[in-house]
């Protein structure tokens, strides 16, 4: 009898250890609840801009003139504290993807653009995750002038927990 209760207790001890690595060995839990979302947008036929609300604790937003197009700026602040920001820029057509907290989580970015009266998905895009204070991806996309850009945040690979976006009536323009 004791050989079985100590034999018990083993399994149940070694299911026990194996559910605490396997809880600290999960990927990390997305935002809850999700950041506070802000986007501030540009007509790029009055740039260069710079200052205002593009001033941001990490390198500071400048959109450069661009006729015709439209910038956005989308930041994310969780419990105080700034966590992320998306960039797009009609000169040039670049996204940048920054990461600003090293807290085990990331967001990811569907980018799609509207032209010719067609739809065009360009792909998600995700900031590094590196142990540095500040990651950031740059996309450089050759889109056509006037094109409408629709950019979306979410908290998960299944692009399912929307954070913000800007598209629709709400786009950049390339």
């Amino acid at each position: 009898m004791g050989i079985v209760r100590r034999f018990t207790g083993l399994l149940a001890g070694a299911a026990l250890g194996a559910g605490v690595l396997v809880a600290t060995a999960a990927p990390a839990q997305a935002y809850s609840p999700n950041p506070t979302f802000s986007s501030y947008y540009y007509d790029t036929d009055n740039c260069p801009c710079s200052g205002g609300n593009l001033t941001d604790p990490f390198d500071d937003t400048y959109f450069a003139n661009d006729a015709g197009g439209y910038a956005v700026k989308m930041e994310m602040v969780a419990s105080g504290a700034f966590v992320g920001k998306v960039e797009f820029h009609p000169n040039d057509e670049k996204l940048w993807v920054y990461d600003t907290a090293n807290d085990g989580d990331t967001y990811y970015v569907k980018v799609g653009y509207s032209s010719g009266g067609t739809y065009h998905n360009l792909g998600t895009f995700t900031p590094p995750g590196t142990s540095a204070v500040l990651d950031y991806s740059v996309q450089d996309f050759d889109l056509p002038e006037g094109a409408s850009v629709d950019i979306s945040v979410y908290d998960d690979a299944g692009l399912t927990d929307l954070i913000g976006s800007a598209r629709g009536t709400g786009a950049a323009i390339a």
